[in-house]
């Protein structure tokens, strides 16, 4: 009598979005390294601006940056154009906006086929459909947040406090001027971790261990 065939093994990806001072730049590529599979952060730029035909620096800047929208943009499009460009007209900066969007999303798409950790740009948004995908939101209470600021980057308090400040607001304005959600909706995520409270290496086998489960159950109910 034939056994039942094996379900195909479905490849790991998971998408991190973590508030400043969470830990996710620590978290990410621990969880890659135990999933074996590629960390996707600043591998992303110059990937990306191989096929968007950018400058490497022009795509690096159209990332969760503590600007205001207008700046991003126009830093983007600036390292893009040539200085003489008319770089502060609104037709061509939402163009390049829409383009490098779209450039990203593709990216991220590509690679959920192989498999990858992704930290951050909306992935639990663009990957929302891809089966056994985890999406994991890392946050923690901000004076916590704030004191790993100053141990991990050698700041004083009050510079670590406008880091935390500025730098949650642009992800927030980020994932809500590009997908119009809210980024900190429990909805987008599988496993919400108070990163802070727990610290990395719980973190890193919560997330591995949830990611191992998602691919199971995704595999078992694929049709054969």
């Amino acid at each position: 009598m034939n056994e039942p065939p094996e379900p195909e093994r479905l490849p790991a990806v998971v998408t991190i979005a973590a508030l400043y001072g969470a830990g996710g730049s620590r978290i990410g590529p621990l969880v890659a390294e135990q999933l074996g599979v590629q960390f996707l952060d600043r591998a992303i730029p110059s990937s990306l601006a191989t096929r968007a035909g950018l400058p490497e620096r022009a795509v690096a800047e159209f990332d969760e940056k503590p600007q205001s929208r207008g700046q991003r943009l126009l830093a983007v499009l600036a390292r893009a154009s040539p200085p003489s460009g008319a770089s502060g007209q609104v037709e061509r900066v939402d163009l390049e906006e829409r383009r490098l969007r779209a450039e990203v999303e593709d990216f991220l798409a590509d690679a959920s086929r192989s498999g990858g950790v992704m930290l951050g740009r909306g992935g639990a948004i663009v990957l929302a459909e891809v089966p056994g995908a985890l999406h994991v939101h890392l946050g923690g209470d901000r004076k916590a947040r704030v004191e790993r600021v100053m141990e991990w980057q050698g700041v004083d308090r009050e510079t670590a406090a406008h880091n935390v400040k500025v730098n949650d607001q642009a992800r927030r304005d980020y994932v809500r001027s590009a997908y119009g959600v809210d980024g900190d909706n429990p909805q987008l995520y599988h496993l919400m971790v108070d990163a802070t409270a727990l610290g990395v290496d719980v973190c890193v086998d919560l997330i591995v261990a949830a990611s191992e489960s998602r691919v199971r159950q995704a595999a078992t109910a694929a049709p054969r």
